[in-house]
């Protein structure tokens, strides 16, 4: 599958917005977005989008389209995937039961490059993906190198026996955990996590406007 091979940090500028793309680099001093004042007095970012240079940029006031795509973009981008997969994502929302964006939301998180992301297995989504890919995780004792798969409640992920003493889950043998989610648990000696339930709308810790993106793939 085609992915997205440039800098990622260019990413957070465009849609000036930190999206935490490269992990611990991300809560270190060398990512613009953690300087002073990177804020902006006037609410927007002052950390300029690619090709934007100081007085340069424009003021003028984003349409409805540009604030909608932006917000597509953003989620899409957090998550690691190109626009077909995406929308593949709303198309299967849209005929589930309830309200569309949460749907959408919860299916993205269901993946299990995010699951292996949010148990802390992985610093980052791009990790999670290759942890996934390189086959070092197990589904109810299967092996699954498939990102996209979908969990279900139940579920238990766990780092393959003849693989959890590689040195890639130091930190999390020693309890360098992140903040495990509500609808995650997980045991550390184990390396297992398991899913307790679907995530809802409230266990997605990202800023998504997902109306935004309902309203701009419905037009």
């Amino acid at each position: 599958m085609a992915k997205y091979t440039g800098p990622v940090c260019r990413l957070c500028r465009r849609e000036g917005a930190k999206m935490y793309l490269k992990g611990e680099r991300c809560f270190s001093s060398k990512c613009p977005f953690s300087k002073p004042g990177a804020e902006g007095r006037d609410g927007r970012p002052a950390v300029f989008t690619p090709g934007q240079h100081g007085p340069e940029r424009s003021r003028r006031k984003p349409s409805e389209y540009s604030v909608q795509l932006r917000e597509k973009q953003k989620c899409k981008r957090s998550y690691g995937l190109l626009e077909k997969q995406f929308k593949m994502y709303y198309i299967k929302a849209e005929r589930m039961k309830g309200i569309t964006g949460e749907n959408m939301l919860s299916l993205l998180e269901r993946r299990l490059d995010n699951v292996v992301y949010r148990l802390g297995l992985g610093k980052s989504r791009a990790q999670a993906r290759q942890i996934v890919n390189h086959g070092l995780v197990t589904v109810n004792g299967k092996n699954v190198n498939i990102p996209s798969f979908l969990v279900k409640a139940g579920d238990v992920v766990a780092v393959k026996s003849s693989k959890s003493k590689s040195t890639m889950f130091d930190d999390v043998k020693a309890g360098s955990l992140p903040s495990i989610p509500e609808w995650l648990s997980f045991d550390m000696e184990k390396l297992e996590g398991k899913v307790v339930r679907l995530p809802v709308r409230s266990d997605v810790s990202e800023s998504i406007a997902e109306h935004l993106i309902v309203e701009l793939y419905s037009k």
